[in-house]
This record gives structure tokens, sequence and C-alpha cells, in this order.
């Protein structure tokens, strides 16, 4: 009986350990790790982050990726490589990819008026393109204070999510100015999904996620089972921490609706250095900053976020914000150092001063 029970013992610890993955940490990057480590702990327990989950990687392979804190403080459930976090804006730079894929294929005119792929969209006075929509040059609005999404509601499609804006007047012709707007990509998920002939969500899955290796990026359906999904938090003044408001995110896919990891972040920017998903000229569209009719440019290509350094070193990014979570995104193309960082709290200060000390280290 007590070989049996020791024969359990060790079984349970194998599927355990099968379930819980450790750490990545580069033995060529000893050094770097473990002042990142107390960099990034000290972060955490400054601001109170209930959990974090970072990455960094270089164009080749992930140097280094952990977990910090709790996935689930209720349970004591710690954040490991693997845990699911909130993406909020970040998913924004996701869809950019399908974008990318389906220009490449000549399946999508970026320059095309919407109704090309979207004859029901109402008309406005100005053609808007899939272009103007992905650099938030279309005029679409952003939130509104009266608009049905902080009561929980599940719509079944991209298209239904169109009405909560569609019949809105443009802030201002397309081209001429630069308002960031969600809604603005949920009218792009719409132009992907005609273009592709494909559900938006299954185009990602099947043409994206697959290819580069994101197996832990998926859609934050509210009311299905996601292994791996941390639960979230709001942190008050004093530091305590509580559950973050229910939402539905599926009004809003391709622009704030997707979980994922750090580490799926690194790979996904992996893909994209190596042109294993784009070709070097349709990367380069992505990665080039739009500029508006009188010639002004946004720093904003096709979503993604391009500045330089104090050196003129060019840096590309993004970040997001969303009901119990924060994620911020940041990369060298040319060096190909890469930063990707998430909380299960919307309350945690993480952006491009923390992501430039960090790669500083590597």
């Amino acid at each position: 009986m007590k070989l049996i029970a020791t024969l359990l013992l060790l079984c349970a610890s194998i599927v355990a350990s099968a379930q819980t993955p450790a750490p990545i940490r580069d033995k060529s990057y000893k050094k770097a790790i473990e002042a990142a480590r107390r960099f990034i702990d000290s972060l955490r327990q400054s601001q109170h982050l209930p959990g974090l989950s970072v990455a960094v990687g270089n164009r080749d392979k992930i140097l280094w990726a952990e977990g910090f804190g709790y996935a689930d403080l209720e349970n004591q459930v710690p954040v490991n490589i693997h845990s699911n976090f909130r993406m909020g804006s970040v998913s924004k730079v996701i869809t950019t990819l399908a974008v990318g894929r389906l220009y490449q294929q000549g399946m999508l005119d970026l320059d095309a008026p919407v109704q090309q792929y979207l004859p029901a969209f109402p008309a406005k006075p100005y053609p808007i393109t899939a272009r103007q929509l992905a650099g938030h040059l279309a005029g679409i609005r952003h939130y509104g204070p009266n608009d049905p999404t902080n009561v929980p509601k599940r719509y079944k499609s991209v298209q239904e999510s169109l009405s909560i804006f569609s019949s809105d007047s443009l802030l201002f012709k397309p081209g001429t100015n630069y308002n960031y707007s969600t809604y603005g990509y949920s009218l792009l998920s719409a132009v992907v999904e005609s273009a592709a002939r494909k559900d938006f969500l299954s185009y990602l899955r099947d043409s994206i996620w697959q290819p580069l290796g994101m197996l832990h990026t998926a859609p934050d359906y509210s009311d299905s089972i996601i292994a791996g999904r941390v639960r979230f938090y709001e942190v008050l003044k004093d530091g305590t921490a509580i559950n973050a408001a229910q939402v539905d995110n599926s009004y809003k896919w391709a622009g704030g609706g997707l979980l994922s990891t750090p580490s799926d972040l690194v790979l996904m920017v992996q893909g994209l250095l190596q042109h294993r998903l784009l070709d070097a000229p349709t990367l380069q569209l992505l990665f080039t900053s739009q500029q508006l009719e009188n010639g002004k440019k946004t720093n904003v290509g096709i979503g993604w976020r391009i500045n330089e350094t104090r050196e003129g070193v060019r840096y590309i990014h993004h970040g997001g914000l969303i009901d119990g979570g924060r994620t911020f995104l940041l990369f060298f193309p040319d060096s190909g150092l890469i930063f990707a960082v998430a909380s299960n709290t919307h309350n945690a200060q993480l952006n491009i001063n923390e992501a430039m000390k960090v790669l500083a280290m590597f």
C-alpha cells in the first residue's frame, strides 16, 4: 500500500509539474535576469499588484519568462508563464497581422471604401478605408458615456457589435485628424471577416496564432472555461485588491477582447522579424507612420506605434488598459530585443519607462 501511495504521489507531482511550466531563464543572461527579476518584483510590491507576467526575447528565442504574484488571490494560485491575461488594446496589434496577411495575399485593398466589403454599413459623407481605420484616422468615435458596455452583453457576431456606433456621425473628414478608436477596430475586424471569407476569431486562430505558435492566445469569452485565465482585480488606494467589474468583451474582439501571455507576444514579434508570416514590404507597411492630409506624421502605422530614442534608435510598441488588465509590448526591430509584460489589474503602471529599463539590462 505504501508503494502504491508513493507512486500515486509521484504521478500527481509529475502532472502538477507539467501543468505548471517553469520560468525560462537563459544561462547566458544570468546577471541580467537576476537584475530584471528584482526590478519587476519591486514594481509588483510597490504597486500592490496581484500578479505579473513578463517575457524578454531576441529575434531567435525567449531569453527570460517568469510569473510573479498570484493569478487567483482567493485560491492562492501563482502566476506562471502560461497564465492568460487580458490584452486590452494590445489586441489591436494582433489584429493588424490579419490585416497585413490579407493585404499581402491581395485579398484586402487598404484604400477601398469599407462598403466594398460591407455593403450594409451606413455610408458617411466621406469614404472610410481600412488603412484609415487601422491608423485611427477614419473619424470613427471612441467610447461614449451612453454606450451599452457597462452591463455585460454577449454580441453574437462582429456585425452585431457595429450597431453601437454605425449610425453615428464621423468626428471629422477621414485623413484630416487622429482620434484613437477601439470601435474603428471593430469595423476593421468586420472588413477582415469579409475579405477572408471567414469569421474574425477563426481567421486569427488559423492564420495568425497557430502559424506563430501562439498557443495561449484566445478570445476572452466571459461564459467559457479557459485554462490558465487569471482572475481580474482592481487595486484600491490603500493597496487592497477587489474583484474587477464583470465585463463581456464581445463588442470589441479586435480592439480589446483577447487573452494572451507575454511569452506569446514575444513569439508573435519573433515571427514578424523572421518574416514567417509577413514579407519585408508588408512588415515595413505596418511599421511606417501614417500621416494626415497636411503631411503631419501620426507616429502610428497600421496599428503599431513608432518612436525613436534620443539616440535615434527606432522602437515599436503598444499598450493595453482594460478592466482587470494592463499589458505593454515594446521591441527594437533592428536589434531584435523584445519586452512584454501583463498584469491582472488595470492599476499597474507598466509602460515605455519600465520596458526600457528591463531591456537595458539585456
